[in-house]
């Protein structure tokens, strides 16, 4: 068994070369066996929610797993096609033991993945999520995976109606004004919801590649990637938009575009949602990783938050929330949690909280977003480099009277300039990012350090 396709938030590898259907039945049963123990249950005991995504392997992935849990005797509820928002609530919502998502989430179109979490309390809203590295110890423990002999039931569950309602408990739709916006689905698992929401908003929707296709044919399915951009932001000014909206294809990411096309970054995104939070809920705590802008924090704590600083990933952004009752949560990546969404992402949520900042706000996105750039942050950097731990030291070494903490990587602050460098926990890559008081010292100390790292 690829050893490596177990991550450290999730499980992730090209199908069917390194994740296949036979691994696919060791994941399965890796993943009773451990809910057995965290539960203390039998597995003829257990209900798990299941749902899957529109890649090439996850529907055959996806019928393994549920052969394997029935095989057990475990009750499974079949979401069928859905998004990771709609995993997430189905989990928070109804009374379930545990979940497995069939995704791997914003990778090229030839992966196939697994995201597990479990309840504590079947019948409570809260859940916990299972990293693929912890799921590779009971994997490993596994010498004979028992005969088929589909004892348990499977059940279908649709979702969307309930689901419906809770992304619009969190606006005042009569605060949503009638803007234009185009939404670019990248062919993936948000069109489903998307098409819906808007049937109950007073904004014209233009969609842009609602169409659901396993190879993502018109854009990257990370929004982030080279180019992935571009239509939607053509598109925008071609029909004079207000705003896009793009998601990743699995859909659990959200990104605005402003009615001039260009892509704001996630912290800026969290800046215009956070604002209006707390205004709502004075003194509240809104957790952000330690690769956002220092305007997070310092402009959270001007409007009376309490800001949480977090090593950069879902998982952790979620014990932080669970740890302080935060209200939200935002990340560069572009994901974002609330509280009141079982202290988990739902880019449905975040796309309909900004369209009611935006109106209740009355000015153009572009004006909106300056307010929240208070320095300069250029793209992360991504090194592909042979020693890693070579060249962190290599850091160390050079920076050592200012290094602010190793908690993710090492961050590194000076008075007119900081930067973080980290491992990527799903890419062999070493990942910088470089913010300063002006682009003239960001051209200085990316230089400075890629000099460093050559």
């Amino acid at each position: 068994m690829e050893t490596s396709i177990f991550k450290a938030y999730d499980i992730r590898g090209v199908y069917p070369k390194d994740l296949n259907e036979d691994t696919a039945r060791f994941i399965a049963q890796a993943f009773i066996n451990l809910l057995s123990v965290k539960l203390n249950k039998k597995p003829e005991d257990l209900v798990i929610t299941i749902g899957r995504d529109v890649r090439l392997a996850s529907e055959p992935l996806a019928k393994v797993a549920i052969k394997t849990f029935l095989s057990n005797g475990v009750k499974v509820e079949d979401l069928g096609l859905v998004s990771t928002n709609d995993y997430y609530f189905s989990l928070g919502t109804y009374t379930c033991d545990a979940g497995m998502m069939v995704t791997a989430s914003h990778n090229p179109p030839q992966y196939g993945g697994f995201k597990m979490a479990f309840k504590e309390q079947p019948s409570g809203p809260n859940f916990l999520f299972i990293s693929g590295k912890e799921l590779l110890v009971e994997v490993e423990k596994i010498k004979i995976l028992p005969e088929p002999n589909l004892k348990g039931e499977l059940l279908a569950r649709d979702i969307f109606a309930d689901h419906l309602k809770h992304v619009f408990s969190f606006v005042d739709l009569k605060k949503i004004k009638s803007l234009k916006v185009v939404v670019d689905a990248g062919n993936g698992m948000n069109a489903i919801m998307a098409e819906k929401i808007f049937k109950q908003l007073p904004c014209e929707l233009v969609p842009l590649f609602f169409e659901l296709d396993k190879d993502f044919p018109n854009r990257p399915p990370n929004p982030l990637a080279s180019g992935a951009s571009e239509k939607i932001a053509s598109k925008i000014k071609e029909v004079k938009a207000d705003l896009g909206v793009m998601f990743d294809v699995d859909g659990d990411r959200m990104f605005l575009l402003d009615e001039q096309g260009n892509l704001l970054k996630g912290d800026i995104t969290l800046l215009l949602l956070a604002k209006v939070f707390l205004t709502k809920y004075p003194g509240s705590a809104v957790v952000y990783n330690l690769i956002c802008s220092h305007a997070v924090k310092e402009l959270i704590n001007s409007w009376g938050g309490r800001p949480i600083r977090s090593e950069v990933g879902y998982m952790n952004s979620a014990r932080h929330m669970r740890e302080e009752s935060a209200i939200m949560s935002g990340e560069v990546s572009g994901h974002f949690a609330f509280k009141d969404n079982f202290y988990s992402d739902n880019a449905f949520i975040a796309m309909l909280l900004a369209l009611e900042n935006i109106s209740v706000d009355g000015r153009a996105l572009s004006d909106i977003s300056k307010e929240f750039v208070l320095y300069f942050r250029g793209d992360e950097i991504n090194l592909t480099i042979a020693d890693i731990p070579a060249a962190l030291e290599k850091i160390r070494t050079k920076y050592a009277g200012n290094i602010l903490d190793e908690i993710d990587g090492i961050t590194v602050e000076f008075a007119d300039w900081w930067f973080n460098v980290r491992a990527s926990n799903t890419e062999p890559l070493l990942r910088i990012t470089i913010e300063a008081n002006t682009h003239d010292i960001w051209e200085e100390k990316k230089t400075e350090l890629l000099t460093l790292l050559s």
